[in-house]
């Protein structure tokens, strides 16, 4: 056995095996020490090797996918060996014949299939990056859903794409690990080399015709040879993982950059989008908005959001569906109920189609099905936008499917067809006669009996049953000739003869007694046949199926922002292709969710314009104190436009688009030390992003440019940047400073206007006001920011002080060096130390009670006088 185990693992040198032995995954060697410290399980050792005890540890097949997952997290692979026959098969080759055992599949992070393993409402993807010449591409695939995609990509769009699609795994050519490693670890996904005959595009050509039983791939789109080469390399990494068994690949869709819109990592870590700043989704854009009721709906919001459109068509239609919805409350209500039956499709065909599914993934099938005709019935085709008619179209046709599983299954099936019992009655005419023979043996035995006793006119006959005769008829010796004789003898063959009793069979008995001993076993072979039947008549709608699938998860992401859109007041917006962004009343859909949450106040909506250069300004510099919420009207706007492309309603009283080719957010900062990188050189680096990028339909949101290095070097560079935005990039922008210097551009540079976010001082403290308003702030209120922050008193005063100094020298024009000196900054002075608190006449009060010794009435008096102290 050990060198069948060492035989397999050498094929499989990077994968932990997991070695099937009868009710366990077994691991030997390293892969068991690995294992046991990975899932924190018990290492113990079974025989030796080479004089060495041999490490070993398991985990019980019934709870695997559990400890897969783990793994997986954890960055192993996993190679899943199964017995292919049982051991009594073995043991008819020699007693010593060892089990036959074959890895039936790689378990990897791109190729994950199993319900428990997958999050529902996001995709698993596994990407390929291909590289021919001086030419590249992106292919990527979800097998649990079908989706299949290709692109042509250069690498330095690699980084972004990546960032969009979060994949699970990216598959590169083998030497090129080294190269690409670093921008594929940055998405936080997998790097798998695979050999450059993969990446072969004649090779990959021909896979790719072979999975699609076509000739050419011309009915598909015309790709690149890049593009070919990455494709083919997914099916063969798949081919090799799933051990030749493919699953259900929609025909492959070719995108372009140009159709979406640009958005980079940095900008969509900056605006958590699907992700916040944590990690989590909990605080995320995509959190806050999404009120979808499918898996399936879930997976297109988030695509949708990760990529919207630059096609004005597109957006359109998508706007189209949604005030439909919007307008149709009550059918829109009926349509969301329907959904919230509608299993995962995409996922339960992906499960039958790897032979990884059961009777269950039948039953969605036709649960989804059945509310595809009820969701078809509610929407009237003539009164639908085009999009909804088109998905509305796919959700009919299947009524000779439905019918058959209607028929054929039961309403709450088992999880394994090896369990059985989810074949409905009636279905099947041989089925259920051993049914009803494993479950009613001794009812068709009596019945028999009853037959018998009437055809030999022996009320006593009995027939009964030992381990010796089987089954057997049995009567008393006075009616033995009776028996013995024709025309009976014909039919009951003698077996025994005993002091009292004498014993006959039938033929019919002896088929009956096989056939009860052997029911059980024939039932569930006959359930595992039409099993495999069902799955077949699915398989064979697998396309019209899909379709149906994505049909429902169009009409479930527009219901479900029709719903956000009625709750939270958000209004459709105006996309156009000019340069225009006109918001009014504009607010901030995460923030304004977590005040609501919070108990806090109301959001305060403000507005923005930003505009060709002969209507208004395309930059607005915005100035104002930290806290007043610059970071978050810069968000907002981006927010808003980005939500408006992906063709939702947008949180505004009115929002005039014009089309945004490219979105950059540079707000916040965190230094990178793995890459050797500062705070500032991160901030740099980004910005020259930026810089290089854009172009005059971008829009960028700029924050606190130039603050990590010395006062004067950040305010040359946030200076330049300023300019290079208005003359070079002629791109849309809001840029937040605290530099003041910078708001006197406005008076030399026509594309740029001053805004300030408006704030009230009262009794040394600042009130923020949260509204922008036209105009430039005259200082940062830092000082009193601090005192709310909670710095000492001691430390604020001491600020306001030398602030003081520094403003008075500024003003006199006074040198630098002459400036510090005449501060007090190193005097003898002592600084004061923080005042005690003054106590209140309550809290004098309540330091002289002693609450163990007030009965409850002078308890109740004594809170009715601190209460008119403290009033008074």
């Amino acid at each position: 056995m050990m060198a069948q185990f060492l035989d397999i693992k050498a094929a499989h040198k990077n994968a932990l095996l997991f070695y099937r032995m009868g009710d366990f995954y077994e691991m030997f060697f390293d892969d068991a020490v690995a294992a046991a410290e990975a899932l924190d399980i018990a290492l113990t050792k079974r025989g030796k090797h080479l004089g060495q005890d041999i490490p070993m540890c398991g985990v019980p097949v019934h709870s695997a996918e559990g400890y897969l997952l783990s793994l997986i997290r954890k960055g192993f692979r996993v190679a899943v060996c199964e017995q292919m026959e049982n051991p009594a098969e073995a043991k008819k080759r020699g007693s010593k014949s060892v089990v036959h055992r074959e890895v039936v599949r790689l378990v990897t992070p791109g190729t994950l299939t199993e319900e428990a393993l997958l999050e529902a409402r996001r995709h698993n993807f596994l990407c390929a990056y291909a590289l021919v010449r001086d030419e590249a591409a992106l292919a990527w695939a979800d097998i649990s859903t079908g989706e299949f995609h290709v692109m042509p990509l250069p690498p330095i769009r690699l980084g972004p794409e990546l960032a969009r699609l979060m994949p699970s795994e990216v598959i590169v050519p083998e030497g090129s690990e080294q190269e690409l490693a670093e921008t594929v670890t940055e998405s936080g996904a997998a790097l798998t080399p695979l050999g450059r005959a993969a990446f072969d595009s004649t090779g990959s050509e021909r896979r790719l015709c072979d999975l699609f039983e076509v000739s050419s791939l011309d009915a598909f789109g015309q790709f690149s040879r890049p593009e070919i080469s990455a494709m083919g390399a997914i099916v063969e990494y798949l081919e090799i993982t799933q051990k030749g068994r493919l699953p259900l690949l929609r025909t492959p869709q070719r995108e372009a950059q140009s159709r979406v819109m640009q958005i980079d990592a940095a900008t969509r870590r900056n605006l958590e989008l699907t992700h916040a700043l944590n990690g989590g989704r909990s605080g995320s854009l995509l959190s806050a908005i999404d009120r979808t009721v499918t898996a399936a709906g879930a997976r297109l919001l988030e695509r949708r959001l990760s990529s919207p459109s630059r096609v004005l068509e597109v957006v359109q239609a998508r706007l189209d569906s949604v005030e439909f919805a919007v307008q149709k409350t009550r059918i829109t209500d009926l349509l969301r109920d329907d959904l919230r039956k509608v299993p995962d499709l995409d996922r339960a065909m992906s499960r039958l189609g790897l032979d990884r599914g059961g009777p269950r993934d039948l039953a969605s099938i036709r649960n989804g099905l059945e509310q595809t005709l009820q969701i078809a019935a509610r929407l009237d085709q003539a009164a639908l936008p085009a999009l909804l008619v088109h998905a509305t179209k796919s959700l009919v046709g299947h009524d000779v499917l439905l019918d058959l599983l209607d028929q054929a299954l039961i309403a709450e099936p088992p999880l394994l067809s090896r369990d059985g019992g989810f074949i409905a009655p009636g279905y099947d005419e041989e089925l259920d006669e051993m049914r009803q023979l494993r479950d009613e043996g001794r009812g068709v035995i009596a019945q028999m009996q009853q037959e018998y006793a009437t055809q030999t006119g022996i009320s006593t006959l009995k027939i009964k049953h030992n381990n010796v005769l089987g089954y057997f008829v049995e009567v008393t010796s006075t009616h033995a000739d009776k028996m013995l004789s024709a025309p009976l003898s014909e039919t009951f063959k003698h077996r025994q003869t005993t002091a009292n009793q004498v014993r006959f069979t039938t033929v019919p008995l002896s088929e009956m007694e096989t056939k009860i001993l052997n029911a059980g076993g024939r039932a569930v072979e006959i359930e595992k046949r039409l099993y495999e039947s069902l799955k077949a008549a699915i398989l064979d709608q697998a396309d019209q199926i899909g379709a149906a699938a994505r049909g429902l998860a169009e009409i479930d992401l527009a219901t479900a922002l029709s719903d956000l859109a009625r709750a939270e007041s958000w209004t459709r917006p105006t996309v156009d292709s000019s340069r225009k962004l006109d918001i009014r009343g504009g607010r901030h859909p995460v923030v304004e969710l977590a005040l609501r949450k919070q108990g806090g106040g109301p959001f305060i909506a403000n507005d923005c314009s930003l505009a060709d250069g002969s209507d208004g300004a395309d930059i607005w510099l915005l100035t104002g104190p930290n806290m007043a919420g610059k970071s978050t009207f810069l968000r907002q706007n981006a927010l808003i436009a980005l939500l408006a492309q992906m063709g939702s309603y947008v949180p505004a009283r009115k929002a005039d688009i014009g089309m945004v080719s490219q979105l950059f957010s540079r707000v916040g900062a965190s230094d990178d030390l793995a890459r050797g990188r500062s705070t500032f050189m991160v901030e740099m680096v980004e910005t020259a992003a930026i810089l290089n990028q854009s172009d005059d339909h971008a829009l960028v949101i700029l924050d606190e440019i130039g603050r990590g290095t010395a006062t004067y070097d950040g305010l040359s560079i946030a200076w330049a940047t300023l300019e290079h935005l208005h003359d070079v990039n002629r791109c849309r922008a809001l840029f937040a400073t605290h530099y003041h210097e910078l708001t006197s551009l406005a008076g030399k540079l026509p594309g740029v206007e001053n805004a300030t976010v408006a704030v009230k001082e009262f009794d040394g403290d600042v009130i923020f006001l949260h509204e922008v308003r036209k105009g430039a702030a005259d200082r940062s209120y830092g000082v009193q920011v601090a005192k709310l922050a909670g710095l000492p008193d001691a430390v604020v005063a001491r600020a306001r002080v030398v602030l003081e100094a520094l403003e008075k020298g500024e003003r006199e024009g006074a040198k630098k060096a002459t400036l510090i000196d005449d501060l007090p900054l190193f005097s003898a002075v002592p600084a004061s130390p923080a005042p005690n608190p003054k106590t209140s006449k309550v809290e004098e009060r309540l330091a002289q009670i002693l609450p163990d010794e007030l009965s409850p009435r002078e308890a109740l008096q004594l809170l009715y006088e601190l209460k008119d102290t403290a009033q008074s």
